[in-house]
């Protein structure tokens, strides 16, 4: 199995920025997505984006696009979400996970999860 471990989230003024971090270990990601969802209170848990951890190809849910950007360093076996211009409807608790790439669709169907950051975005 893959563990992961978020940090990073916090609180910050809209219009600011945050860098979020998620650690993994426990096997090789060269064939794997890794993604960032959220969860607001009282909402259902959303997709922000996903890269392939081979190659690099990023995706984004609407919301984010142009705001976000996700990245990951190979050699640390780190995942990054970049986030600019926040909103307070960022707000959130923030979830790293991962999945194989032939497990379909890459903001679907991921099995490994971490315990997640806040993210507040005050006013």
């Amino acid at each position: 199995q893959v563990q992961l471990v978020e940090s990073g989230g916090g609180l910050v003024q809209a219009g600011g920025s945050l860098r979020l971090s998620c650690a993994a270990s426990g096997r090789t990601f060269s064939s794997y997505f890794m993604g960032w969802f959220r969860q607001a209170p009282g909402k259902v848990r959303e997709f922000v984006a996903a890269i392939r951890w081979s190659g690099g190809i990023s995706y984004y849910a609407e919301s984010v696009k142009g705001r976000f950007t996700i990245s990951r360093d190979n050699a640390k076996n780190t995942v990054y979400l970049q986030m600019n211009s926040l909103k307070p409807e960022d707000t959130a608790v923030y979830y790293c996970a991962a999945k194989p790439v032939y497990s379909s669709s890459y903001s679907r169907n991921y099995n490994n999860w971490g315990q997640g950051t806040q993210v507040t975005v005050s006013s």
